[in-house]
Protein backbone atom coordinates (compact mmCIF):
# COMPACT_ATOMS: atom_id res chain seq x y z
CA UNK A 1 0.00 0.00 0.00
CA UNK A 2 1.18 3.40 -0.56
CA UNK A 3 1.08 5.98 2.02
CA UNK A 4 2.22 9.02 -0.57
CA UNK A 5 -0.43 11.46 -0.73
CA UNK A 6 -2.55 11.57 -4.32
CA UNK A 7 -1.87 14.28 -6.42
CA UNK A 8 -4.55 16.43 -7.85
CA UNK A 9 -5.70 14.31 -11.01
CA UNK A 10 -6.84 17.57 -12.79
CA UNK A 11 -6.24 21.13 -13.64
CA UNK A 12 -8.69 22.39 -11.13
CA UNK A 13 -8.06 19.90 -8.27
CA UNK A 14 -4.60 21.34 -8.75
CA UNK A 15 -5.83 24.73 -9.19
CA UNK A 16 -7.70 23.90 -5.20
CA UNK A 17 -4.55 23.17 -3.72
CA UNK A 18 -2.19 26.05 -4.80
CA UNK A 19 -5.05 28.03 -3.29
CA UNK A 20 -5.18 26.51 -0.50
CA UNK A 21 -1.95 26.97 0.42
CA UNK A 22 -1.41 30.51 -0.56
CA UNK A 23 -4.24 30.85 2.16
CA UNK A 24 -2.29 29.21 4.23
CA UNK A 25 0.74 31.35 3.20
CA UNK A 26 -1.45 34.38 4.04
CA UNK A 27 -2.87 33.64 7.65
CA UNK A 28 0.49 32.87 8.36
CA UNK A 29 1.67 36.41 7.16
CA UNK A 30 -1.07 37.91 9.33
CA UNK A 31 0.03 35.95 11.92
CA UNK A 32 3.53 37.07 11.88
CA UNK A 33 2.85 41.04 11.39
CA UNK A 34 0.52 40.65 14.11
CA UNK A 35 2.25 38.54 16.48
CA UNK A 36 5.77 40.18 15.66
CA UNK A 37 5.40 43.63 14.35
CA UNK A 38 2.57 44.58 16.46
CA UNK A 39 3.43 42.21 19.73
CA UNK A 40 0.75 41.45 22.34
CA UNK A 41 2.19 43.67 25.28
CA UNK A 42 2.09 47.09 25.91
CA UNK A 43 2.56 50.04 28.83
CA UNK A 44 -0.09 50.07 31.58
CA UNK A 45 -2.26 53.02 31.55
CA UNK A 46 -0.44 56.11 33.37
CA UNK A 47 -1.29 56.11 36.96
CA UNK A 48 0.78 57.81 40.20
CA UNK A 49 2.25 55.54 41.68
CA UNK A 50 0.94 53.60 44.81
CA UNK A 51 4.16 52.86 46.61
CA UNK A 52 5.00 56.49 47.13
CA UNK A 53 4.69 57.26 50.29
CA UNK A 54 2.52 60.56 51.49
CA UNK A 55 4.85 63.58 52.18
CA UNK A 56 3.10 66.20 54.07
CA UNK A 57 3.67 69.83 52.49
CA UNK A 58 5.74 71.23 55.11
CA UNK A 59 4.38 74.15 57.28
CA UNK A 60 4.97 77.75 55.93
CA UNK A 61 5.76 76.34 52.55
CA UNK A 62 5.39 78.90 49.88
CA UNK A 63 3.30 77.06 47.65
CA UNK A 64 1.40 79.71 45.39
CA UNK A 65 3.12 81.08 42.34
CA UNK A 66 4.22 79.70 39.23
CA UNK A 67 4.74 75.77 38.13
CA UNK A 68 6.55 74.25 35.31
CA UNK A 69 6.58 71.37 33.19
CA UNK A 70 9.83 69.18 34.89
CA UNK A 71 11.29 65.81 33.82
CA UNK A 72 9.56 62.82 34.21
CA UNK A 73 5.83 64.23 32.08
CA UNK A 74 4.87 62.13 29.29
CA UNK A 75 1.94 61.92 27.53
CA UNK A 76 0.43 60.12 24.54
CA UNK A 77 -2.27 57.96 22.94
CA UNK A 78 -3.81 54.50 24.05
CA UNK A 79 -6.16 52.62 21.16
CA UNK A 80 -7.23 48.86 20.60
CA UNK A 81 -5.53 47.10 17.56
CA UNK A 82 -7.64 44.46 15.48
CA UNK A 83 -6.05 42.39 12.54
CA UNK A 84 -8.51 41.46 10.06
CA UNK A 85 -10.95 39.32 11.84
CA UNK A 86 -8.62 38.76 14.70
CA UNK A 87 -9.33 40.25 18.09
CA UNK A 88 -6.65 42.54 19.35
CA UNK A 89 -5.28 41.45 22.82
CA UNK A 90 -3.11 44.74 23.17
CA UNK A 91 -3.45 48.07 23.22
CA UNK A 92 -1.13 50.41 20.45
CA UNK A 93 0.57 53.07 23.28
CA UNK A 94 2.44 55.80 21.83
CA UNK A 95 4.16 58.28 24.55
CA UNK A 96 6.50 61.61 24.52
CA UNK A 97 8.03 63.64 26.99
CA UNK A 98 8.03 66.76 24.76
CA UNK A 99 5.62 68.48 26.71
CA UNK A 100 5.81 72.35 28.10
CA UNK A 101 3.42 74.59 29.94
CA UNK A 102 3.02 75.99 33.23
CA UNK A 103 0.34 76.69 35.92
CA UNK A 104 -0.24 79.28 38.35
CA UNK A 105 -1.18 78.03 41.86
CA UNK A 106 -2.95 80.76 44.66
CA UNK A 107 -3.11 79.49 48.38
CA UNK A 108 -5.05 81.20 51.26
CA UNK A 109 -4.54 79.43 54.38
CA UNK A 110 -5.46 75.65 54.03
CA UNK A 111 -6.87 76.42 50.28
CA UNK A 112 -4.73 75.66 47.53
CA UNK A 113 -6.21 76.42 43.84
CA UNK A 114 -5.04 75.84 40.45
CA UNK A 115 -6.06 79.46 38.68
CA UNK A 116 -4.48 79.52 34.82
CA UNK A 117 -2.97 76.47 33.35
CA UNK A 118 -2.18 75.37 29.54
CA UNK A 119 -0.10 73.03 28.23
CA UNK A 120 1.95 72.04 24.64
CA UNK A 121 2.81 68.32 23.61
CA UNK A 122 4.80 67.96 20.51
CA UNK A 123 2.47 64.95 19.19
CA UNK A 124 4.85 64.73 16.28
CA UNK A 125 7.23 63.36 18.85
CA UNK A 126 5.06 60.56 19.83
CA UNK A 127 7.39 57.13 19.94
CA UNK A 128 5.56 52.82 19.87
CA UNK A 129 7.37 50.27 19.88
CA UNK A 130 6.93 50.22 16.46
CA UNK A 131 8.17 52.84 14.17
CA UNK A 132 6.10 51.63 11.30
CA UNK A 133 3.03 52.37 13.24
CA UNK A 134 4.87 55.97 13.81
CA UNK A 135 5.22 56.31 10.75
CA UNK A 136 1.54 55.67 9.98
CA UNK A 137 0.47 58.09 12.56
CA UNK A 138 1.79 61.07 10.60
CA UNK A 139 -0.11 61.08 8.22
CA UNK A 140 -3.18 58.82 8.99
CA UNK A 141 -5.40 59.21 12.18
CA UNK A 142 -3.80 61.88 14.40
CA UNK A 143 -2.04 63.59 11.13
CA UNK A 144 0.89 64.41 13.45
CA UNK A 145 2.54 65.09 10.47
CA UNK A 146 -0.12 68.05 9.61
CA UNK A 147 -0.83 68.66 13.40
CA UNK A 148 2.19 68.88 15.39
CA UNK A 149 0.79 69.92 18.64
CA UNK A 150 -2.09 69.30 20.53
CA UNK A 151 -3.14 71.60 23.71
CA UNK A 152 -4.94 72.07 26.91
CA UNK A 153 -5.86 75.62 28.38
CA UNK A 154 -7.58 75.20 31.98
CA UNK A 155 -11.15 77.31 31.48
CA UNK A 156 -12.31 76.41 34.90
CA UNK A 157 -10.11 77.35 38.24
CA UNK A 158 -9.54 74.00 40.07
CA UNK A 159 -9.89 73.79 44.27
CA UNK A 160 -8.12 71.22 45.96
CA UNK A 161 -9.31 69.72 49.17
CA UNK A 162 -7.87 70.23 52.36
CA UNK A 163 -6.23 66.60 52.17
CA UNK A 164 -3.94 68.01 49.39
CA UNK A 165 -1.25 69.42 52.27
CA UNK A 166 -1.40 66.10 53.76
CA UNK A 167 0.06 64.59 50.39
CA UNK A 168 -2.34 62.00 50.25
CA UNK A 169 -3.35 61.22 45.98
CA UNK A 170 -6.44 63.45 45.44
CA UNK A 171 -9.00 62.58 43.10
CA UNK A 172 -10.63 66.03 41.17
CA UNK A 173 -11.45 67.21 37.59
CA UNK A 174 -9.96 70.26 35.37
CA UNK A 175 -12.17 71.66 32.83
CA UNK A 176 -10.46 73.29 29.64
CA UNK A 177 -10.05 73.41 25.82
CA UNK A 178 -8.13 70.88 24.10
CA UNK A 179 -7.04 71.29 20.54
CA UNK A 180 -6.26 68.47 19.21
CA UNK A 181 -5.88 67.49 15.51
CA UNK A 182 -6.73 71.07 14.67
CA UNK A 183 -10.06 70.79 16.59
CA UNK A 184 -10.79 72.80 19.84
CA UNK A 185 -13.43 71.60 22.53
CA UNK A 186 -14.10 72.03 26.03
CA UNK A 187 -13.84 68.82 28.12
CA UNK A 188 -13.99 67.72 31.41
CA UNK A 189 -10.74 65.34 32.81
CA UNK A 190 -10.86 63.56 35.87
CA UNK A 191 -7.56 63.63 37.71
CA UNK A 192 -5.67 62.10 40.33
CA UNK A 193 -3.04 64.55 42.00
CA UNK A 194 -0.69 64.37 44.58
CA UNK A 195 1.46 67.63 45.99
CA UNK A 196 4.58 68.03 48.09
CA UNK A 197 6.75 71.17 48.86
CA UNK A 198 8.80 71.00 45.58
CA UNK A 199 6.70 68.96 43.01
CA UNK A 200 2.76 68.96 41.92
CA UNK A 201 1.81 66.01 39.87
CA UNK A 202 -1.25 65.36 37.79
CA UNK A 203 -2.30 61.86 35.68
CA UNK A 204 -5.34 61.56 33.74
CA UNK A 205 -7.06 60.43 30.47
CA UNK A 206 -10.08 61.21 28.14
CA UNK A 207 -11.47 58.47 26.06
CA UNK A 208 -13.37 59.99 23.26
CA UNK A 209 -14.51 58.57 19.45
CA UNK A 210 -12.17 59.60 16.85
CA UNK A 211 -14.89 61.49 15.59
CA UNK A 212 -14.69 64.15 18.18
CA UNK A 213 -12.02 65.95 17.04
CA UNK A 214 -12.60 65.01 13.32
CA UNK A 215 -10.02 62.18 13.35
CA UNK A 216 -10.82 59.07 11.36
CA UNK A 217 -9.69 55.43 13.06
CA UNK A 218 -6.49 54.17 11.21
CA UNK A 219 -6.52 51.56 9.12
CA UNK A 220 -3.61 50.35 7.12
CA UNK A 221 -4.53 48.18 4.18
CA UNK A 222 -7.48 46.63 5.52
CA UNK A 223 -5.58 44.08 7.62
CA UNK A 224 -5.07 46.74 10.65
CA UNK A 225 -7.53 49.01 12.14
CA UNK A 226 -8.47 49.79 15.61
CA UNK A 227 -11.35 50.90 17.69
CA UNK A 228 -13.84 53.55 17.05
CA UNK A 229 -12.44 55.60 20.16
CA UNK A 230 -9.01 56.85 21.31
CA UNK A 231 -7.59 57.38 24.86
CA UNK A 232 -5.74 60.54 25.93
CA UNK A 233 -3.48 60.12 28.78
CA UNK A 234 -1.03 62.09 30.41
CA UNK A 235 1.25 62.23 33.51
CA UNK A 236 2.59 65.50 34.62
CA UNK A 237 4.99 66.56 36.78
CA UNK A 238 5.65 70.24 37.74
CA UNK A 239 7.97 72.32 39.50
CA UNK A 240 8.30 75.76 41.44
CA UNK A 241 9.95 78.22 38.75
Amino acid sequence: MSLRPSRPKTRRGMLFTIGGGLVVVAVIGLAFIYFVLFPTSSPKPLALSASTAATPVSTGARLAGTWKIAPGSVAGYRVREKLGFLPAESDAVGRTSDITGAATVAESKDIVTISKASFVVAVNTLKSNESMRDQHIQTIGIQSATYPKATFVLSRPVTLPASALDGQTIHTSVTGVFNIHGTSRSETVPLQMRLSDSKIQAVGSLTFPWGLFNMSAPSVGGFVNVSNKATMEFELALARV
